[in-house]
C-alpha cells in the first residue's frame, strides 16, 4: 500500500476535481441545448387527411398568413386506412394557432371555373394553410379541409342565411353581387333539416355589409336566362363570372320603408330579379275555369290578365271527365291576388264579415253582367297562352253555384278558337278539292305542252331561221339600191329634176290663161317691150 505525504494529499485531491469540471460544463451546456430546444418548440397536432398528396415529411410546412409557423414530422396511415393522419410539429410562437374551430387545408396548383390558385407552389412545392379560430378552447387534433375555405375568419363582413328550392349552378365561392359589382361570397351550403331546400351561408365583406337590411331582396342571378312566355322571348345574362360559376345578387326597393341593418334572419332566394323585386301580393283567391278543349300552350305559371293588368296566374292544370259526352274538359285553377287591382279595391263594397261569402256574392254579380274567362294567344312566335277576363254583355246567361270550392268562373271560346274553326275550315274545303283529276289534267296538259314545244324546236324555228336569213338578204339589196351613187338613185333624181320643170312652165301657162284668155284662140299678145316675144305663140 502507497502512502502519500500528507502535504501533498490536498494538491491531488484539487487536480482531480479540475479535470471533472470541463466534463460538467459541456453537460451543462448539452442540457441548456436541449432545454432552449425544448422550449422553443410548440406543441404537436395531428391533421386527417383523405390524400397526402403534395405533403411531405421534414419539408412540408404549415404557413399562416405566409409566415412558417411549423413543419411535417411524419405521415401515417389511420387504423381504418381511409385517412392520412399529418403529424405537424409547430414552432412555441403559433401554439396559440391551435384552436377548436382552426381549419387546415393543403395548398396547391387548383384550377376551377371560379379561377387558378396556388400557381406559387409550382416551384415551392405545397404546403399546409392555416386559418385561426376564435375559439379558446385548445385542440390538437383536427379534419383538414379537402378545399380552402371561400373566406378567412380575419375578412371584415357578416354572415347572412338564405333559402333557396334548389342549388342550381351555384357552389363554395359563387361571387355574390351588388349592382353587378362583387361584395361577397357563398361560403357553404347544405340541404335543410327537413329535406325542402337548400340552406346558403353567404359572407358580404364591409362596407358593403350594411346593404343588406330588412328589406333586402336576393335572387339567383346564375347563368343566362332565355324564357320563353307569352310575351315572346326573353335573353338576360349576368356576368362572365356568374355564366361560368354562377352567382347571386342582391338589392333592396326604393320604395320599401326605411328599416335597421338586417338582425341574424333567413331571406329567401328568388328565382330571378323580376319575382323578387315585385311588390308583396299578399293572400290569393283561387278560382276554378273549365274548357271543353284543349290547351297546347298554356302552362303553369302562365298570368292571368283582367282589362289588361296582370292580376295572378295559373295554378294548377288538370283533366276532368264528363260521362254525358265522354269528353274530357280542361280544369285550370288560377290565384288572383286583389293587391294587384291597386286602388279598385277601395272602391269596391265593403266585406262583410265572412270574406269568402263576400266574395261569393260578389263574383256572383259580376258573373251575372258577363264577367267571363278565355284563354288567348300571347304571341303568335312562341305558341304561349294566357287566361283573360273580362266582361262579354252578350254572354248567355249561366247559373252560379256560391258553394262551389273553389269558386267557378264561366269560361267561353277566344279568339283563338275563331282562328282553329277558320283554319278547319279552310282544311275542308281543300280536301273536297278534286286535287287528284287536277293533277291528272295538269300533267296531261304538261305533255301535250311539251309535245308543241318539241314540234316548234323541229319545225318552225328552222322556219322562222330562213325567213329571217331572206329578211336580212332583201334588206341588204333595198340598202344597195338607195346608196348615193346607185342608178336608181341617179334616174329618181333626173326624174324629179324633169317634173320640176314640167310643172313651172304649167304654172306659167295658167298664168297667162287667168291674164289674157282670149290668147287660147287669137295667141299671145305682142309686148312692145319685148318685140320678139310676139311671134312665141305662133311659133309651133
Amino acid at each position: 500500500m502507497i502512502r502519500v505525504p500528507a502535504g501533498k494529499r490536498g494538491r491531488l485531491d484539487w487536480k482531480s476535481a479540475l479535470i471533472w469540471v470541463i466534463p460538467l460544463i459541456a453537460l451543462a451546456c448539452t442540457l441548456n441545448i436541449l432545454l432552449q430546444a425544448r422550449l422553443a418548440e410548440g406543441p404537436d397536432i395531428t391533421l386527417s387527411f383523405r390524400s397526402a398528396a403534395g405533403l411531405e415529411a421534414g419539408k412540408t410546412e404549415v404557413k399562416y398568413k405566409d409566415v412558417a409557423v411549423g413543419v411535417v414530422t411524419a405521415i401515417t396511415l389511420s387504423q381504418e386506412d381511409d385517412q392520412v393522419r399529418v403529424h405537424v410539429k409547430l414552432n412555441r410562437s403559433a401554439a396559440h394557432l391551435a384552436r377548436a374551430d382552426t381549419r387546415f387545408w393543403v395548398v396547391r396548383p387548383r384550377v376551377s371555373i371560379g379561377g387558378v390558385s396556388g400557381i406559387d407552389t409550382l416551384l415551392s412545392g405545397a404546403y399546409i394553410g392555416l386559418d385561426k379560430g376564435k375559439s379558446r378552447l385548445p385542440t390538437y387534433e383536427f379534419t383538414g379541409l379537402e378545399n380552402p375555405p371561400p373566406v378567412v375568419s380575419d375578412v371584415p363582413g357578416r354572415l347572412f342565411t338564405i333559402d333557396a328550392d334548389d342549388l342550381g349552378s351555384l357552389e363554395s365561392g359563387s361571387p355574390v353581387y351588388y349592382r353587378k359589382v362583387q361584395v361577397g361570397k357563398v361560403t357553404a351550403f347544405a340541404l335543410r333539416s327537413d329535406g325542402k331546400g337548400v340552406r346558403l351561408s353567404v359572407f358580404i365583406e364591409a362596407p358593403y355589409d350594411h346593404l343588406v337590411t330588412a328589406a333586402t331582396r336576393f335572387w339567383n342571378a346564375s347563368g343566362i336566362d332565355l324564357s320563353a312566355g307569352s310575351g315572346g322571348f326573353r335573353l338576360k345574362t349576368g356576368t362572365v363570372a356568374t355564366i361560368l360559376s354562377g352567382g347571386i345578387a342582391f338589392s333592396t326597393p326604393d320604395d320599401a320603408p326605411p328599416s335597421p341593418e338586417a338582425e341574424p334572419a333567413i331571406y329567401r332566394l328568388a328565382p330571378d330579379e323580376e319575382s323578387a323585386m315585385a311588390p308583396a301580393d299578399g293572400p290569393p283567391i283561387t278560382f276554378r275555369l273549365r274548357f271543353d278543349r284543349a290547351l297546347h300552350g298554356l302552362s303553369i305559371g302562365a298570368p292571368v290578365a283582367f282589362s289588361s293588368v296582370v292580376i295572378g296566374r295559373v295554378k294548377a292544370i288538370s283533366l276532368d271527365y264528363d260521362p254525358q259526352h265522354y269528353a274530357f274538359p280542361t280544369l285550370v285553377d288560377i290565384d288572383v291576388y286583389p293587391s294587384r287591382m291597386g286602388n279598385v279595391l277601395q272602391k269596391l263594397p265593403p266585406h262583410a264579415s265572412d270574406l269568402d261569402r263576400a266574395t261569393a256574392l260578389f263574383t256572383r254579380e259580376l258573373v251575372s253582367r258577363g264577367l267571363r274567362a278565355q284563354v288567348s294567344t300571347g304571341s303568335l312566335l312562341t305558341g304561349q297562352l294566357f287566361v283573360s277576363i273580362d266582361f262579354f254583355p252578350n254572354a248567355p246567361a249561366v247559373p252560379f253555384d256560391l258553394n262551389a270550392v273553389p269558386l267557378r268562373i264561366p269560361t267561353i271560346g277566344g279568339s283563338l278558337d275563331d282562328i282553329q274553326q277558320q283554319v278547319a275550315s279552310i282544311v275542308n274545303k281543300v280536301d273536297k278539292l278534286p286535287l287528284a283529276s287536277l293533277g291528272n289534267n295538269l300533267n296531261g296538259a304538261l305533255v301535250e305542252l311539251n309535245k308543241t314545244l318539241k314540234t316548234v324546236n323541229s319545225q318552225t324555228l328552222p322556219a322562222a331561221a330562213t325567213l329571217m336569213q331572206h329578211t336580212q338578204a332583201t334588206a341588204d339589196n333595198a340598202r344597195t339600191l338607195l346608196e348615193d351613187d346607185s342608178p336608181l338613185v341617179l334616174n329618181i333624181l333626173q326624174a324629179l329634176q324633169e317634173t320640176t320643170r314640167t310643172l313651172k312652165s304649167l304654172r306659167g301657162l295658167s298664168g297667162q290663161l287667168t291674164r289674157n284668155p282670149e290668147s287660147l284662140l287669137t295667141g299671145t299678145p305682142a309686148d312692145p317691150t319685148h318685140p320678139d316675144t310676139t311671134s312665141q305663140a305662133e311659133k309651133p
